[in-house]
């Protein structure tokens, strides 16, 4: 996606108070922790194009984002849960505890908080409110999608290192075809979620 003449995503949700933009990335993964990041980005300050769901950028466009993200938010925090923790309590709920994290490290709290998706867990007494497809909607959401995205990318191509057969660097513990057949073939690792399994007759690892 070219960006010279792209809208710039609204900021906000409401007006008035401190708002955070909450996003995940790597719920679908076989493989790997659930990361989230959660954002708050000044009302009055102009947004580049480029801060919009992750999804809609190439990995040099997501990496140049974040550095935007990282030098120029009032406010931002990744934070992660690891593959047991997501066995043990479930993707979803292990998803929500990411983003709860990520809203404790920052380095203001705020006044209300801006979730992608249809459901969330309630953050203390904090006012939420859920956005679906919000990281194309928001800039503090897509900003944290870009975030969530591009930290648990580099965590994946780190542990590509020790498990090359199973192809982390370029399928960051998604369920492709290639990391299907290594688990086939290998069996799991300690990075992998115990309790997933695939529909069908490919693989199931709820061992």
């Amino acid at each position: 996606m070219k960006f010279n003449d792209v809208i710039p995503l609204p900021v906000y949700f409401q007006a008035g108070g401190l708002e955070a933009g909450c996003d995940e990335a790597g719920r679908g993964c076989l493989a790997g922790p659930v990361c989230a990041a959660a954002v708050t980005l000044h009302p009055d300050r102009d947004v580049p194009a480029l801060i919009r769901d992750s999804k809609q950028l190439t990995a040099k466009q997501r990496a140049e984002a974040a550095e935007w993200v990282e030098t120029h938010a009032l406010g931002w925090a990744v934070a992660y849960c690891s593959p047991a923790e997501i066995d043990e309590i479930n993707i979803l709920n292990a998803s929500f505890a990411a983003m709860h994290r990520a809203l404790d490290a920052l380095p203001e709290p705020p006044d209300r908080i801006i979730v992608d998706g249809h459901r969330f867990n309630a953050y203390g007494d904090l006012p939420h409110h859920c956005v679906v497809k919000g990281d194309g909607k928001y800039a503090h959401i897509g900003a944290a999608s870009i975030l969530a995205k591009t930290y648990r990318d580099r965590f994946m191509a780190l542990w590509h290192s020790d498990y090359p057969d199973y192809q982390w660097s370029s399928n960051k513990g998604y369920p492709t075809a290639a990391h299907i057949a290594a688990v086939r073939r290998l069996g799991i690792t300690p990075l992998h979620r115990r309790s997933f399994r695939i529909k069908g007759k490919q693989l199931k690892l709820n061992l």
